[in-house]
């Protein structure tokens, strides 16, 4: 049984207010991804909008590179790249040299998309979201393998080659992050993984098995498959009260942007503050982030292992947008000397 962990999701995010430069963010998010790898952490993670007045992170390759230049132990993933956006080829291509400049640590997490300007911007037909993703999957493997590239159903490709290749046969583990049955079980037919997106304990139990319908849809047995999971998470020398107080407005700021992202269409200027949060929901964004001491939170992870058998690549969202270094690093140093050990104790 293994329990891998992961740092993320880097987004280098505009915090309402905060003064640092966009060079100044992206620095400082490459140290972090550096000093992840320092605490012991086995991968770092960065994920991916475009067009948003607080200027969420919208390349993710070319970070990928920049912290696989840095490092030279973690993997690095990407959580998600929203493939229906990407040409196929240029992705396989672009996937390669990432690959190749960090000596084989690149995981590629893909995901469909949602937001309509995204799709409208960059000429893609939302509905073509999900035939785009199976064929860009299709399009990676032809690439990756040294095959002439075809395509498949909605892409195609007049049996171009792809080079260089990447650092070993087949390329970097493609994975899928999905909500809905269909394409979490889409992810068990095509993927080399399934990344699940702030689950409860009972939808993480649900979706390992839409997952596992996928492989047998497939005829795969499924040894080979990673499971993968993300949580909000902030360990805290205290109590859980003075935990969820010293990160409630970050957490609030990162769960408000996802509802905010329509209405943010086309906006100029600095980012707005969030409306404040009511009873509700507040009591809701509290029981989706595992804030409180770090054996309270070793816990919550360790139950998500055990609904994987033991085999879990747990990704703790703990880069958070406008929370002070010094804070941020501390809870980065809590969690890696206190969290990983006892998950890993709990679940041998």
């Amino acid at each position: 049984m293994t329990v891998r962990f992961g740092f993320g999701l880097i987004t280098c995010q505009r915090y309402p207010g905060d003064p640092r430069t966009d060079a100044e963010l992206y620095a400082q998010a490459i140290d972090l991804a550096a000093e992840a790898e320092e605490l012991g952490f086995d991968s770092v993670w960065v994920s991916e909008h475009h067009f948003l007045d607080d200027a969420y992170l919208p390349s993710l390759l070319p970070l990928c590179a920049a912290i696989a230049a840095r490092t030279s132990r973690v993997q690095v993933g990407t959580a998600l790249l929203l493939a229906p956006l990407y040409d196929a080829i240029r992705l396989a291509e672009d996937a390669a040299v990432v690959d190749l400049i960090s000596g084989g640590r690149l995981i590629l997490g893909l995901g469909l998309g949602w937001r309509e300007e995204e799709f409208e911007v960059l000429g893609v037909p939302m509905d073509e979201r999900a035939a785009r993703m199976e064929d860009t999957v299709a399009v990676l493997k032809q690439a990756w393998s040294g095959a002439p590239v075809t395509g498949g159903a909605t892409i195609t490709y007049p049996g171009a080659y792809v080079t260089p290749a990447p650092h070993a046969p087949g390329g970097p583990p493609v994975w899928i992050g999905a909500i809905s049955p269909p394409a979490v079980t889409r992810a068990g037919r095509i993927a080399d993984g399934f990344m699940a997106t702030s689950p409860s304990e009972e939808g993480f139990a649900r979706r390992i098995a839409w997952a596992r319908d996928g492989l047998a849809l497939a005829g795969r047995d499924g040894a080979d498959f990673a499971l993968s999971a993300h949580l909000p998470v902030f360990p805290w020398e205290g109590s859980a009260d003075e935990a969820w107080e010293a990160v409630r407005p970050f957490a609030h700021y990162v769960s408000w942007k996802y509802d905010d992202m329509e209405d943010a269409r086309a906006r100029t200027g600095a980012p707005p503050e969030p409306p404040p949060l009511t009873v509700e929901e507040e009591a809701g964004l509290r029981r989706r982030t595992l804030a409180g001491p770090p054996e309270m939170v070793a816990e919550a992870i360790a139950r998500l292992a055990r609904l994987a058998d033991g085999d879990l690549h747990f990704i703790a969202r703990l880069y958070w947008p406008g929370m002070r270094l010094d804070r941020q690093r501390e809870a980065m140093r809590l969690y890696a000397e206190t969290v990983i050990p006892s998950v890993r104790a709990s679940v041998a």
